[in-house]
């Protein structure tokens, strides 16, 4: 920039003339998605919470900017998905701040909350989490609260988690209680309702899993006892490649998933206006059409970068590492382009970074195609970078 341009600009800033390139889209976005909220969205029963939600929901997990919350709630969207640990707790924060004005009856929010319910201090310390968790949120409740991120089917029945789930609820603390899982998924749908403790699934779902039979069938079997089913991870990474170039069409992989009359709602993990017109263009549109078909038929076979969770893997493993979720730090960083998130995904694992150090070759032959070991290299020296400098 020359002088006289710099002075020129300089003489519009002091005007007040200039706008910031994310306020300015924001305002024209915005009425964008007022616009879009004229045309109703679909919406379905979510078990017997009795929520009516909208088919199509948001995933805040990744997003940092309030404006694109704005512009989901103004076309429509009422239902809210966040988690304790997301961005060390500033995305409850953001939306806290975003809906302490808002009419309570206008919006349903979840929040997520991960702990061992093995260790000495976990009802106290489960406690303080989501206390910490409202606290952030600037509410006296929250609509669902999910145990996150469960393992196994072990960890999902133990009795000391189940009274603090029934402790939270009969508190008022939430007014439903679920669990998310990406494994293990039919076997943790039977144990939860064996429980009769969780009305909600939070579960990855796309049209890539290779369990998609049985899974189906015991979704059908949650929803026949009551409970509702929320779908994640329905983008499969976000990109059709394995390296995260290109990026995939999220309306078909909606639009798949909506086939589905079991699965209430969608929480797409959208960070940007065009990514939510995408989304909002499926919903608007939520028929599968035969291109749609088409395209993720062409995608079926292809390597990209969500991971099964099948668990095999770490069976083949010699050191039986937690494959399956550096796959997912894998998939955060690649795909999502969040590595602050891998790394955070990483470190709970308490990986290191010298992992594979000393093995002469891999001995993991993953179903999915996955190059398991060259992925492994490429994601773990993440744990190395200074915080500061991901995003």
């Amino acid at each position: 920039m020359n002088r006289r341009k710099f002075l020129s600009f300089s003489a519009l800033a002091g005007a007040g003339a200039v706008v910031a390139p994310q306020t300015a889209m924001a305002a024209v976005k915005s009425r964008t998605a007022e616009r879009n909220a004229n045309q109703p969205i679909a919406t379905r029963i979510l078990g017997r919470t009795g929520m009516k939600i909208p088919i199509l929901s948001m995933g805040v997990m990744r997003a940092d900017n309030p404006a694109v919350v704005r512009a989901a709630y103004n076309a429509g969207l009422t239902h809210f998905d966040t988690a304790h640990g997301y961005q060390n707790g500033k995305n409850e924060e953001m939306l806290g701040a975003f809906f302490k004005d808002k009419d309570r009856s206008t919006f349903t929010l979840a929040t997520k909350g991960k702990a061992n319910p093995r260790s000495d201090d976990f009802e106290q310390d489960y406690e303080a989490l989501f206390n910490t968790s409202l606290r952030r949120l600037k509410m006296d409740y929250v609509d669902i609260f999910y145990f996150h991120a469960a393992d196994d089917v072990e960890t999902l029945t133990n009795p000391r988690l189940l009274t603090m789930l029934k402790k939270f609820k009969d508190a008022g603390k939430t007014l439903h209680i679920g669990f998310s899982t990406h494994a293990h998924k039919p076997a943790q749908i039977d144990a939860a309702i064996s429980s009769g403790v969780f009305d909600v699934c939070l579960i990855s779902y796309n049209f890539k899993l290779n369990i998609l039979p049985e899974l189906n069938a015991a979704i059908r079997r949650g929803v026949e006892a009551g409970m509702g089913f929320v779908a994640m991870k329905t983008m499969v990474g976000g990109t059709e490649d394995a390296e995260g170039h290109k990026r995939v069409n999220g309306a078909a992989c909606l639009r798949w998933v909506w086939q589905n009359p079991d699965i209430t709602t969608a929480i797409p993990g959208f960070t940007s206006f065009d990514l939510l017109d995408n989304c909002l263009q499926a919903a608007h549109s939520p028929q599968i059409s035969p291109s749609d078909v088409e395209y993720l038929a062409s995608l079926q076979n292809k390597e990209m970068l969500y991971c099964q969770h099948c668990g095999n893997c770490v069976s083949q493993c010699t050191r039986h590492l937690p494959i399956p979720a550096m796959m997912r730090a894998y998939m955060y960083n690649f795909g999502y382009k969040h590595p602050s998130l891998s790394k955070e995904t990483l470190l709970e694992l308490a990986v290191t970074g010298n992992e594979c150090t000393g093995c002469m070759a891999c001995t993991v032959n993953c179903p999915s195609g996955f190059k398991v070991a060259e992925k492994i290299a490429a994601i773990t020296p993440i744990v190395n970078v200074p915080s500061y400098y991901l995003t």
